[in-house]
């Protein structure tokens, strides 16, 4: 069982014209899918089905989230895979919320029109992304608001015929790579909210190169691709994982409002480095080393952390002849007594919290929290 498994399940069994009844079978099935685990999801990755309310949708679907950007198709960024009307194809499609437009636009063109405009914008911005075979909004052949609401809405589509629908393998591969443009097109997108413009933000994720506006403050900022990835450093070899990357997207996101610069282009083998906007390269430098807190326990995360902070300090800063920077661990949650720690070493601490972000003395001395 897996993916394909269950968009045929939906193909054979959904009939709006049932309802959406207990007993119905296709409502039944779509209903099931959260409680599913033979779906081998990419890591992270949750799945709901979605055929109605009190009316059955003309357009059944299923919505894949990633938590670390979005819970809910209320609002924000989303994957469904949705079903044409007359359920002979089915498109994995890269979405934004609609319903949370309702009030302010209503449910007619002028809502289609404002995602339009979105779409375009969010599609330029990972334009490097984007594979062969894929469209820009898939056909739902129905003429009602919401599925037209729909086609408006996606950024990527990858439209299948139920007929001849590709193996569990191929299914999957188009999921992680979805996944991963997802990601990618979030980050885009709030990079472009703090910024407060129309312009496109192009951001890209290429292994050769990155394009960015340098008169935006986010315009270094560019987190490695979510995926697992293997880093080498001197021959030394390190696993970073999704966890992470997501810190440092967050944490870049959050210290551009503070009035800093976070910068991760061609920073490599450092995580972040961080500049007052805008002063240039001979201001002051913030050195951030983003460790991941596991299992409620900080000593390893502390323990590597001042490690490559110093290692970091001293063979691409001293011993290049370069001013040496201020020093950051940034960390996943309360490292507890090791910030006094590492404040005596002289390493600032910053983690997140429930509300947003806390740290050491020396960070709310320079603004970066508090």
């Amino acid at each position: 069982m897996g993916i394909r498994d269950l968009l045929l399940d939906i193909a054979r069994t959904y009939d709006a014209s049932e309802g959406t009844k207990l007993e119905v079978e296709g409502q039944r099935v779509l209903r099931e899918v959260a409680s599913r685990t033979d779906l081998r999801l990419p890591s992270a990755l949750f799945v709901k089905g979605y055929g109605g309310q009190t009316s059955a949708a003309a357009t059944p679907w299923v919505g894949v989230f990633d938590p670390e950007v979005n819970s809910s198709p209320r609002e924000g960024l989303y994957l469904a895979y949705i079903f044409s009307a007359d359920l002979q194809t089915v498109s994995l499609t890269l979405q934004q919320g609609i319903t949370h437009l309702e009030h302010r636009l209503g449910r007619g063109k002028a809502r289609q029109e404002h995602l339009r405009r979105q779409a375009a914008r969010l599609r330029r911005a990972v334009a490097t992304q984007r594979r062969s075979g894929w469209l820009d909004e898939p056909e739902l052949r129905h003429g009602a608001d919401r599925p037209k609401a729909y086609e408006a809405a996606s950024v990527i589509a990858r439209r299948y015929d139920v007929g001849d629908l590709p193996q569990e393998t191929a299914l999957g591969d188009d999921l992680i790579h979805a996944a991963d443009v997802l990601k990618h097109t979030a980050v885009a997108d709030r990079m472009w909210w703090f910024e407060g413009t129309e312009s496109p933000l192009e951001v890209s994720y290429a292994s050769n190169g990155h394009t960015v506006i340098e008169e935006d403050p986010l315009a270094g900022f560019q987190p490695k691709d979510s995926s697992d990835y293997i880093a080498y450093i001197a021959a030394k070899q390190q696993i970073k994982k999704r966890s992470h990357e997501a810190l440092i997207a967050a944490f870049g996101l959050y210290i551009a409002s503070r009035g800093f610069t976070p910068t991760t282009k061609l920073m490599h083998p450092r995580d972040l480095v961080l500049r007052r906007q805008g002063e240039g390269e001979g201001g002051d430098e913030w050195l951030v080393e983003a460790k991941v807190v596991r299992h409620e326990n900080p000593t390893d995360a502390v323990r590597q952390s001042v490690g490559q902070l110093f290692e970091y300090s001293h063979f691409l800063y001293r011993e290049r002849s370069l001013p040496e920077p201020h020093l950051i661990g940034l960390f996943t949650e309360d490292v507890g007594v090791y910030s006094g720690y590492l404040e005596q070493r002289g390493i600032a601490s910053i983690w997140r919290t429930r509300s947003g972000w806390d740290g050491s003395p020396t960070a709310e001395g320079w603004g970066m929290v508090g």
